[in-house]
């Protein structure tokens, strides 16, 4: 029973952008959000303002102002009440948990006296209030008890895997110190991207990777036939023992990056990076191979150690070639999951350092649910059919 939202409330919204241009902005997203939630709230009543219906599930109870702080500044929001059924708009669901998780990282930091001025700064400005430990471990038992269920959610089916680690700093035994942050991406049996699960640890030690992929295989992961991620040692270990079988993708991205560091001279990366373009681009695997015995064989007098490099190395990122045409471009490299490290920096770098894993597991469970959920908004990412 959704309606749109009424000229007049559009045309008030471009009157004001006419007035006021970007200064008007934020009035015009109050506008819109105030609109959209009370549609919303239309739609969980089963009625429209006034509308007597046999659908009505309960009544309007009028608003509750709320302020919001955006990238356009505060929002004065009137969020919409109910009676007799429960309510709350999505609009203003969307990014709580990643604000909840990021407000108690810098929190805690404030908390156990690891925080500089500028973190107090920050904990005031996200928090709207001086925190206590008392308040920092309520809030967190609620959240964290909403993340573990979603990291420990059921899998299915899972024929393509994509793995990938990064890291943040974290105070650890009275030191900062590298934390790696595992994260496993998944394309399920029906064509649709799915971020299965992650996990913080000091290190991408061999142990870590198997009790990710443990995990992951615990909670109903199966059915996998491909996978995709860079030559980190200890995952190699982790996905014989784990994945014994399945066949394993070098990501082409990092394996052409990992080449230059055997080009004996400046002069030769630009003519390297050629040739290996035009293996990894060859229509079919004899293609190939015939192509990477032709620049081996090439560089063997001027350089070879790279020749025995590229020889020994690039077979490993010729696999996607064994898949449907269509789906080799997205699955040629771990490109996916490096624009989720992306966004999840973009986040992370506000608290700069955490005090403890538990602190940056939180508030990266909670940008990867962000993440996970928008992605089902647009669930055909693989057409699996394709031959």
């Amino acid at each position: 029973m959704t309606r749109q939202i009424e000229s007049t409330e559009l045309d008030a919204v471009v009157q004001l952008l006419a007035d006021h241009g970007f200064d008007g902005m934020a009035q015009a997203i109050e506008t819109l959000m105030n609109e959209a939630m009370k549609l919303q709230r239309s739609d969980a009543l089963g009625a429209a303002p006034y509308q007597r219906t046999a659908e009505r599930r309960g009544h309007a109870n009028g608003f509750k102002p709320k302020t919001v702080n955006s990238r356009l500044g505060r929002l004065q929001l009137q969020v919409p009440q109910t009676r007799g059924v429960e309510f709350y708009p999505t609009v203003l669901e969307r990014g709580e948990r990643s604000e909840r998780a990021l407000k108690l990282a810098v929190a805690e930091m404030y908390v156990q006296g690891v925080s500089t001025r500028k973190v107090a700064t920050i904990t005031e400005e996200l928090c709207g209030l001086e925190v206590n430990s008392t308040q920092v471990s309520r809030a967190a038992a609620l959240l964290d008890e909403e993340l573990s269920a979603w990291r420990n959610r059921p899998l299915g089916e899972i024929p393509y895997l994509i793995l990938d680690a990064r890291y943040e700093k974290i105070r650890h035994g009275g030191a900062v110190v590298s934390c790696a942050v595992l994260i496993a991406i998944g394309v399920t049996a029906e064509g649709a991207r799915s971020i299965l699960g992650v996990s913080v640890s000091l290190s991408e030690a061999e142990v870590h990777w198997r009790e990710l992929l443990a995990s992951l295989q615990d909670r109903g992961l199966h059915g996998v036939r491909y996978v995709v991620s860079d030559d980190h040692a200890g995952l190699k270990e982790a996905r014989q023992a784990r994945l014994a079988g399945v066949p394993w993708q070098r990501c082409q991205f990092h394996l052409a990056q990992n080449a230059l560091h055997y080009v004996p001279g400046v002069a030769m990366r630009t003519e390297v990076a050629r040739d290996l373009r035009g293996v990894l681009d060859a229509g079919d695997r004899p293609e190939a191979d015939r192509r990477l015995a032709q620049i081996v064989a090439k560089y063997a007098g001027s350089a070879p150690k790279l020749a025995a490099w590229l020889e020994a190395n690039v077979p490993e990122a010729l696999t996607v070639l064994g898949l449907p045409v269509a789906h080799r471009r997205r699955l040629r490299t771990t490109n996916m999951l490096e624009r989720v490290n992306k966004e999840i920096k973009r986040r992370t770098r506000v608290a700069t350092l955490f005090p403890n894993e538990q602190s940056a597991l939180r508030l990266v469970t909670a940008v990867l649910m962000e993440i996970s959920e928008d992605w089902e908004t647009n669930r055909t990412y693989l057409t699996m059919e394709t031959n």
